[in-house]
């Protein structure tokens, strides 16, 4: 189960700066784990049609376990001024009940948690990275998810796993981008990059970058225009009105003949993603594979659980559709 793959480590508190933590393999003892959080990271198995869609409350340190490249550090971003705790009303962007959304304070942002599809971006791409067994499930990875040697862009980092994921996959030249205004920028990043990589080896030019979408003229996006062989968006779609500038971006800084990587939960509702893939069509893309997947359970085989992408599915409400994502594979039109 994807959700398994992350454990809460002991918390450092809400104004904690992001720093390279102790070292707790030192220590005597195993830290004492709060009550709560492994409660927290336990509800998807009791409550699978309800899996959560972002994990991690702001400023706290999650550990990552990957099968691939091992035991990995997250730190989660904070804001300012924001509770310690995290809230449905704010992961969902919703008013607070004093008439002021914080989200909407800090530009609407959802850097302050690690949202599920960038686990299973990252969960592809180690898949891809894995030894040849042969299988077709290995092979269908390496078609999708396959980044060695590729130039990468990840939009909406947050957390920038994926991006921190294709740089052990010895990506040819990563670079983790966010709003200017994003808590994850520099810090969060920039931790979450170096500390995993410093005792690890990888071949990958890693760098970190402010970018807001549709916005073209900074040096950033004049020097790396059409230079990006995969681009990496992970839950990026949730305000329909910056669709047509990330659809800008994308074809900005896709290389000739790029692929772009869209993971997407369906938490703000399944009409708000299937928006933007027509966006996405109306600007010059298309859709080369299109496909759902149940993020809680798997076939006997190890198998992924899928079904067909819909753009309405009448039986879905908001009691049911979190357990599934949407992964799509874009291209250029001809």
């Amino acid at each position: 189960m994807l959700h398994s793959r992350l454990r809460p480590l002991p918390r450092r508190g809400p104004t904690t700066p992001a720093a390279p933590p102790p070292d707790l393999q030192d220590q005597g003892q195993a830290p004492e784990e709060d009550p709560e959080d492994l409660f927290t990271a336990f509800l998807p198995h009791l409550f699978p049609d309800d899996a959560p869609p972002f994990h991690g409350d702001p400023g706290q340190h999650l550990l990552y376990s990957s099968p691939r490249y091992g035991d990995l550090e997250i730190e989660v971003p904070s804001y300012p001024s924001q509770s310690e705790k995290r809230t449905e009303e704010i992961a969902a962007g919703m008013r607070q009940e004093d008439g002021v959304n914080e989200v909407e304070n800090a530009r609407k942002l959802f850097g302050h948690f690690l949202w599920s599809a960038a686990m299973v971006v990252a969960e592809g791409v180690e898949i891809a990275d894995s030894p040849d067994d042969g299988t077709p499930t290995q092979q269908e990875a390496r078609e999708i998810w396959g980044v060695r040697d590729e130039s990468v862009l990840e939009l909406g980092a947050g957390t920038a796993l994926p991006s921190l994921i294709c740089a052990l996959s010895n990506a040819k030249a990563v670079a983790a981008t966010d709003h200017p205004s994003s808590p994850a920028l520099p810090n969060t990043i920039a931790f979450n990059i170096n500390h995993n990589l410093r005792t690890r080896s990888t071949t990958s030019t890693v760098s970190i970058q402010p970018h807001e979408w549709g916005v073209l003229d900074d040096s950033f996006s004049q020097s790396k225009r059409g230079t990006f062989t995969r681009i990496i968006a992970a839950d990026c779609f949730w305000m329909r009105e910056q669709h047509a500038n990330l659809a800008q971006t994308l074809q900005w800084f896709l290389a000739p003949g790029g692929k772009v990587l869209v993971v997407a939960g369906f938490h703000t509702g399944r009409a708000i993603v299937a928006g933007f893939f027509e966006t996405v069509v109306e600007n010059g893309f298309e859709i080369e594979r299109i496909y759902e997947r149940d993020l809680v359970e798997r076939m006997e085989s190890g198998q992924e659980i899928r079904r067909e992408w819909v753009s309405v599915r009448e039986d879905e409400g908001p009691e049911n559709r979190r357990r599934w994502c949407v992964i799509a594979v874009l291209k250029r039109k001809p």
